[in-house]
């Protein structure tokens, strides 16, 4: 038996990171080069030696792998929607990893029309994605966007439905998304920054024209802001939306008048953040406006879009969190949010009915899904909860009876909804703030001192994570596991002020959270600090690296999947993708106070000398998100800084990007390999 290699050690090159009269020391600073061998040579021995050291575990993988992909329904096919005469279907068939999309005209029993099969379109590419699937009001064309690297860099298309020829007007660096205006020959997407990636101008283009003669319609010439174009449901309207983690700002034209100019709706007001849904000869605006910190619903006409003229039609509730609306001709769809529980409360426009949807569980997911017809009486929307697999259901809102078009199946014919329970808890947090948390166990899982628990959690940009069912997730609940997800503050899931109370500098709330969920769960004898594990990606990476910074005596495992964790280094440079635009999130390390602040929690710059938990980093070479250098140059001072001997990989998929591997099961590769990490640590190997 060959003899385990050790560590891989990088090389140290201090540099000195002058601010503020502050000066860090980055001895890894140098791993900041895509381009360098000796920096793809230190990622390839990373991987190499978390191979070796995990190759016991191989064929667990494996055998996790299957196990997960034999619950998932292989020749699959979502439920239909009908939009414009034609019912549209996405497919899967049993050994392929891609999507197939099609169409039939009028009925359901009418001739297949095959859009696009990815899998053959995939076939080249060691990483594909398709998005923007945008179909003009002829049904002739439709464009949309092509990824092959995993930098979210779509080339955009067009193809004749008609002859299956695709168009020579291809489209590089854009966001993949694009709409038709309705002469059905004018095309409007957006444009990124080479560099940072910034979605940044709106441009127009005509079929059968060169697209470098594209007109430039809009730039965004502000970089904290972000920039993308629509049509509403209507169609009536084209929409430019220029967007912060703040502000937002909304820009109309009508369909018809491609060659018009965009009308600002409201101009931008630092903090005014609104979003537009039109309907007959009226706008409806959902905003924070006049201190509706928990958003209001309001209305106006076509032609005076301006915030003086907005009339509340469902005003600010201090305890209710109006997340979106949806319109029809008869009805009117608003979600909500209250102690957490998503509410759809549907209301006919005539005033003579008002009702919301039953729900009667307090781990459970509801949201409105695909509903593009305007008129029909029928409502689509999905229901899940941790116990649940996931339906799509149509509800007749005039009949109030409900049709179940699809429920997850879980093959394999193991699983059944009473062999698991759900719960939700309330931990106390240090300054005596209620904390929810959702958990799920099988029912012959006991709550003990030696049981292994994993806490979930993300807590930035208001996201909320709800109680979700998930048929991977039973490879660890059907070995002993209990499951949980932190509600911490920064996300939005008690409303926008839980939001409020997690970033800018108030971030630290959402670690200590975090932290105090952990505490609640080992005092309440659920599990132990032996048998205790987080996981989190991306900002949850960052959480991840916080908390085994405060609290690393609380986990036994850590899985930080594509980590923030290098937070003043990257929010100081703007060249770097989304950088400018968070600034209304961590704050700009530019101004003294914001930096001393971020520095006092960035994970990277808080590594000292004690004694880590086990831990596996994940990351992705061409991540546009989180660049691989941070979780590499983390890991690489966490092995210089640990004083006990606990497990510590970096593995890096030197072909994908933020959101991993592309094919429908090579992400389940990547899941197993993290539950086998999880479930080695607990001597579990089958």
């Amino acid at each position: 038996m060959s003899e385990l290699p050790n560590a891989p050690i990088a090389k140290q090159i201090p540099k000195n990171l002058t601010m503020h009269d502050d000066v860090r020391v980055d001895e890894f600073y140098w791993l900041n080069d895509r381009e360098n061998p000796e920096v793809i040579d230190y990622l390839n021995k990373e991987n190499d030696y978390y191979n070796a050291h995990t190759g016991h575990t191989k064929k667990f993988q494996t055998d996790l792998f299957d196990e997960m992909k034999s619950r998932i329904k292989e020749d699959d096919s979502s439920v239909p929607y009908k939009y414009n005469g034609y019912w549209y279907i996405t497919k899967y068939e049993k050994g392929k990893d891609y999507p197939i999309y099609t169409r039939k005209k009028e009925t359901l029993e009418a001739a297949e029309e095959l859009l696009f099969d990815c899998n053959d379109m995939a076939k080249d590419h060691s990483y594909f994605r398709l998005v923007g699937l945008n179909i003009n009001s002829n049904n002739d064309l439709i464009s949309y966007g092509i990824d092959t690297t995993g930098r979210r860099q779509y080339t955009l298309h067009i193809k004749d439905l008609k002859t299956n020829e695709v168009f020579k007007d291809e489209i590089s660096n854009t966001t993949g998304g694009s709409t038709w205006a309705n002469d059905n020959k004018t095309l409007f997407y957006t444009l990124k920054d080479e560099t940072t990636l910034r979605s940044e101008a709106i441009y127009k283009h005509r079929l059968n024209t060169d697209p470098k003669s594209d007109e430039l319609i809009y730039e965004e010439t502000d970089d904290t802001f972000g920039v993308s174009v629509y049509k509403t449901k209507s169609d009536k309207y084209l929409v430019i939306a220029s967007y912060s983690t703040l502000t937002s700002e909304y820009q109309i034209l009508n369909a018809n008048t491609p060659d018009g100019d965009f009308k600002i709706f409201q101009a931008r007001t630092r903090g005014l953040e609104y979003g537009i849904s039109h309907f007959e000869d009226s706008f409806y605006v959902v905003s924070n406006a006049d201190g509706a910190q928990n958003f209001k619903l309001s209305k106006t006409s076509e032609t005076q879009t301006e915030k003086k003229y907005w009339k509340d039609v469902i005003p600010h509730r201090e305890a209710v969190l109006l997340e979106d609306i949806e319109i029809f001709k008869d009805f009117l769809v608003v979600s909500e949010r209250e102690n957490g529980l998503n509410h759809i409360h549907i209301k006919r426009w005539d005033g003579t009915d008002s009702y919301y949807l039953p729900f009667d569980s307090e781990t459970y997911t509801a949201y409105t899904t695909t509903n593009i017809d305007f008129d029909t009486t029928v409502l689509r929307y999905g229901y899940q909860s941790l116990t649940t697999p996931s339906s799509v259901i149509d509800f007749d809102m005039v009949t109030k009876t409900k049709t179940v078009q699809k429920e997850q199946e879980v093959l394999g014919g193991k699983f059944k909804k009473e062999n698991y329970t759900s719960e939700r808890l309330w931990a106390t947090a240090v300054d005596g703030t209620q904390i929810p948390i959702s958990l799920i166990r099988r029912v012959d899982t006991k709550k003990s001192s030696d049981t292994p628990l994993l806490l979930y959690a993300y807590g930035s940009y208001g996201s909320t994570i709800d109680p979700y069912f998930s048929t991977v997730r039973m490879s660890l609940l059907d070995r002993g596991f209990i499951f949980a997800i932190a509600h911490i503050r920064g996300g939005q899931y008690l409303g926008r002020q839980w939001y409020e109370d997690g970033k800018l500098f108030k971030k630290k709330n959402t670690f200590s959270d975090f932290v105090d969920c952990s505490k609640y769960l080992i005092e309440n004898n659920y599990t132990s600090a032996k048998h205790h594990y987080a996981m989190g990606g991306s900002a949850g990476g960052l959480l991840m690296g916080a908390i085994i910074n405060l609290a690393p005596e609380l986990y036994n495992g850590v899985v930080a999947q594509v980590p923030f964790v290098d937070v003043v280094t990257t929010m100081l440079d703007d060249s770097i993708p989304l950088t400018t635009g968070e600034y209304d999130e961590w704050g700009n390390p530019n101004e003294k106070d914001y930096y001393e602040y971020m520095k006092s929690y960035s994970p990277y710059d808080n590594i000292s000398n004690k004694s880590y938990p086990n831990m596996l980093v994940t990351t992705g070479l061409h991540d546009s998100q989180v660049q691989y250098w941070e979780p590499a140059k983390w890991v690489a001072r966490l092995r210089a800084q640990n004083k006990n001997t606990s497990q510590l990989y970096l593995q890096t998929n030197m072909e994908a990007g933020h959101g991993g591997a592309s094919g429908r099961f090579e992400a389940l590769k990547e899941v197993a390999a993290e539950y086998a990490f999880l479930l080695d640590l607990e001597s579990i190997s089958k």
